[in-house]
């Protein structure tokens, strides 16, 4: 089957570099799924999971947001933070899930309510792609 050349690339390096038959990824505007001579596209990126499947198994990498740039067979995806299930801290993902949630339950007036649901997001989004809920 034909596939596409994936790059994951972050500001610390790469992350992931592969072929793969689909790539399944959430811009803010909903689900885009990538097949082998998409069309070229450039979608901004929400905080979720890239789904990358490949002889019937499926892969997943926890972005953070970001870009993604499709052109010729080959998806770049630039993303602040990305992260493999392996190399997620669980217990570091949990601590962040539990101090967001603090802060938007507070009443104070010193809460930036929209960073503490960004931060929120990411942090479910890591417990997810880890397979701890």
């Amino acid at each position: 089957m034909k596939t596409l050349t994936v790059s994951v690339v972050t500001p610390s390096g790469p992350v992931l570099e592969d072929d793969f038959e689909m790539v399944v990824c959430r811009a803010e505007n909903g689900e885009i799924g990538i097949l082998p001579n998409h069309i070229p596209l450039v979608a901004p990126l929400s905080i979720s999971a890239i789904r990358l499947k490949r002889d019937g198994e499926e892969r997943h990498i926890a972005i953070s947001g970001g870009i993604m740039e499709v052109s010729a067979n080959k998806v770049t995806i630039l993303a602040q933070s990305a992260e493999k299930p392996a190399s997620i801290d669980v217990q570091r993902a949990r601590e962040a899930k539990a101090r967001a949630e603090r802060r938007l339950q507070s009443k104070q007036d010193n809460v930036d309510y929209v960073r503490a649901e960004q931060a929120l997001k990411r942090a479910m989004n890591r417990l997810d792609i880890s397979g701890d809920k």
